[in-house]
């Protein structure tokens, strides 16, 4: 894109109430701020991770290249609001539905088959592979395993 087009784009989406991001790595983190310590301990370059705001009524991002998405799974493993409001809004707009490559999940194995579940409804929805599940703030491994793996795509 030209710088032209560059600004252009950037009003196009603030008008829509999007803030342009061109992270690889697009994640969900509560109050709790488990996913974030999480997404932190990957230590990825600046700039290729971008956090989804914590309130709905903040404007959500527009990813603007091919990302991968973590999120946690809420609820207590029944189902109802196990992917986070923040999460669906994101996936509300097309094009964040288009440059989705892959769903990271956590989740808490206390949730039985519930565990991870946002991970396998936003994989089905979307049509992208489930990647990686990690309970909580996840194991040394498992940061491990999800940073080789986003090497490997990125």
């Amino acid at each position: 894109m030209t710088r032209g087009a560059d600004l252009h784009h950037i009003r196009s989406a603030a008008a829509q109430g999007l803030v342009p991001t061109d992270a690889r790595l697009i994640y969900f983190s509560s109050a709790s701020g488990y996913t974030h310590r999480f997404v932190q301990k990957l230590a990825l370059p600046e700039g290729q991770t971008a956090r989804l705001p914590l309130i709905t009524k903040e404007p959500t991002l527009e990813a603007t290249a091919p990302f991968v998405l973590l999120t946690p799974t809420y609820g207590g493993g029944d189902g109802k609001g196990a992917v986070p409001k923040q999460v669906i809004k994101f996936l509300n707009v097309e094009g964040n539905r288009r440059l989705l490559q892959g769903v990271i999940a956590s989740g808490n194995t206390n949730f039985n088959e519930g565990y991870c579940l946002a991970g396998y409804i936003i994989a089905r929805k979307c049509q992208v592979p489930l990647m990686y599940k990690f309970e909580l703030m996840g194991t040394s491994d498992d940061v491990t395993r999800v940073r080789e793996g986003l090497e490997g795509i990125f």
